[in-house]
């Protein structure tokens, strides 16, 4: 009994201490912080530093009233106001005073037609797309001293700055009878007005307002890369010579709606009103920036290249090619037919 007894005993003293904690199990407990009964000996944690508050608040300024702005800023910057440069930004010295001569120059005299002389004349219809390599210089994205050198641009500055007159172009309107004038066509290249109320920052209890335009509906700035042109080709009996005189100027924008692109006519500016402005402005020049004409000098040389989209002839309903003719490879060929004929006619009056 006694060699039993005492194995029992010390299992269940064994016992007792694993319940207490470590006499067989390994278990890490967190250790307490240790504590006597001096105070001064009482292990405490660091203390947590609390965040700086400034204790300088500012006061409302009780003089403040609520204000109102309107944001003139053409989406894309066209509308935006120029950068003067400071220093002469040639390296040759006669650079501001060649500057100043293009600012004077004006457009070249036309010669003289009366009705009586023409023996022929036919309306065209021609659009002139950017994206193409001769007519890069209609979208030519730079900037100097008379602001963005975009085409496009420098019509928003003629209409601006130089009183040129814009027309409606609703419903396929092109005999420029309607004007508008610079608010119609900025809300036209913005979109609908918006009202917002900012917070003022001298003091939260007054709130400003602030007009600024959805852009939701506006055309994108890149998208305007298409000019129309609406011109008159006219034979001269007393010259005995094809003439072209260029009539209107519309930009084309493309706006993608539903996932397709659709092109709007923005509006028509009477090209004769547009020269003055045309002759003040130089065109870019990829192969010598010294060499450049005035874009006046472009459309008269015509220094570019455009498809036919409409003409008078042998059109009895007065459409688009885009509306007699679905397959654009046909219309690319109707037009070139239509520039024949009328180079052909010129070339019958000659007589060898």
């Amino acid at each position: 009994m006694k060699k039993l007894i005492t194995p029992i005993c010390f299992l269940l003293g064994g016992l007792l201490l694993g319940t207490n904690g470590q006499a067989q199990f390994n278990y890490k407990k967190k250790a307490a912080p240790a504590t006597t009964n001096n105070a001064k000996d009482t292990v405490a944690p660091a203390p947590v530093e609390a965040p700086v508050v400034s204790k300088t608040t500012s006061v409302p300024d009780p003089n403040i009233k609520p204000s109102k702005s309107i944001d003139t800023t053409l989406v894309g910057g066209f509308n935006a106001n120029p950068k003067k440069s400071l220093r002469n930004n040639y390296g040759f010295s006669s650079g501001n005073t060649s500057k100043k001569s293009t600012q004077a120059r004006t457009p070249v005299n036309y010669q003289n037609l009366r009705e009586e002389d023409a023996l022929f004349s036919e309306f065209v219809w021609e659009e002139v797309d950017g994206r193409e390599k001769i007519n890069r210089p209609f979208i030519y994205q730079a900037y100097d001293d008379n602001g963005d050198q975009r085409f496009f641009a420098i019509l928003l500055r003629a209409i601006e700055n130089d009183g040129v007159v814009p027309f409606s172009a609703e419903g396929g309107d092109d005999r420029f009878t309607k004007p508008l004038n610079l608010d119609d066509v900025n809300a036209m290249l913005k979109g609908s007005l918006d009202t917002q109320l900012v917070q003022n920052v001298n003091n939260p209890n007054v709130f400003d307002t602030s007009i600024i335009y959805n852009t939701k509906l506006a055309p994108n700035p890149d998208s305007i890369y298409t000019f129309r042109l609406k011109e008159q080709f006219i034979f001269d009996s007393k010259t005995s010579r094809m003439y072209c005189r260029i009539i209107g100027i519309a930009p084309v924008a493309t706006i993608v709606i539903n996932n397709k692109p659709v092109k709007r006519t923005l509006f028509w500016i009477y090209y004769p009103e547009l020269r003055n402005s045309l002759a003040k402005h130089e065109v870019y020049n990829p192969r010598n920036i010294s060499s450049r004409i005035t874009w006046e000098e472009l459309f008269e040389s015509r220094y570019f290249n455009g498809y036919v989209v409409k003409s008078t002839l042998d059109n009895y309903n007065d459409k688009m090619l885009n509306s007699l003719f679905s397959d654009p490879k046909r219309r690319l060929l109707e037009g070139d037919k239509i520039k024949q004929k009328i180079f052909d006619y010129e070339q019958d009056r000659w007589v060898y």
